[in-house]
């Protein structure tokens, strides 16, 4: 493996980009201090949106995929912040593990062999099913308590605008589901304009040469560089890298 170098690959979810600790910002300062203080250099960065479920198939983890590819080439590990950020399936990280990409977590530091890995990733899968067990215990007492509200109860509620069923009130839904779809394309945004970023010397140098977007797309696909969902390249999308990037 090529000592100094290493790919960093970030993860959040519609549901979890605001939570303290899992936003992108706070990946990649995790990040960013691991690598200094290792002597570390990134040279890539691979962010992944997650917007539904089964994201613990890789198949649904394109930046996943284009990571494991870029290391593969540079000969290089990928790091992430914590664990949680590959998965919390402990099958599926040791199916990664199969791949012979080495992985590092800031979190855990850099020495932590594969047998941890397969701990901690057993832990964090135990978790989510405490998680799971505890939400959908909440919602039970909340069903019960919403469907024993006497008629006045149920008025007193939707005088004071609070919700009389797990529904909640319509508007505030519609709004939540707005707003939750523009902080989803803020994301996005910035993943795409981080990509267009790492990709400027090389698209640029390109077009510099007078390569046309036709070329440019058949080189970057020669060179096997992936496009931020992990396909091929066309012209189209050459196009919107340079948009983004002048």
């Amino acid at each position: 493996m090529a000592s100094g170098a290493i790919v960093t690959y970030l993860r959040v979810s519609t549901s979890e980009q605001v939570k303290s600790g899992l936003g992108l910002d706070a990946q990649r300062a995790a990040l960013a201090r691991f690598a200094e203080a290792e002597g570390l250099e990134i040279i890539a960065e691979f962010v992944e949106v997650e917007t539904g479920k089964g994201s613990d198939a890789l198949e649904r983890r394109p930046q996943l995929a284009a990571a494991l590819s870029e290391a593969r080439q540079r000969q290089c590990m990928i790091a992430v912040s914590k664990l949680d950020r590959l998965s919390r399936d402990v099958h599926f990280v040791a199916g990664l593990m199969t791949r012979r990409v080495p992985f590092v977590v800031a979190e855990l530091g850099p020495k932590v062999d594969p047998f941890l890995l397969h701990l901690y990733a057993s832990l964090a899968e135990n978790e989510r099913k405490l998680i799971s067990e505890r939400t959908k215990a909440a919602l039970a007492r909340k069903r019960r308590y919403y469907a024993a509200l006497t008629a006045e109860q149920r008025a007193e509620l939707v005088a004071s605008g609070k919700a009389t069923s797990l529904g909640g009130n319509p508007e505030n839904v519609r709004a939540a589901s707005r707003d939750g779809a523009r902080k989803s394309a803020i994301v996005r945004a910035e993943a795409a304009n981080q990509r267009a970023a790492d990709l400027r010397p090389l698209v640029g140098k390109l077009s510099a040469e007078g390569a046309s977007l036709r070329d440019i797309a058949k080189e970057l696909n020669v060179r096997r560089i992936p496009t931020a969902r992990g396909g091929e390249w066309s012209a189209v999308q050459v196009k919107r890298v340079l948009d983004r990037a002048a």
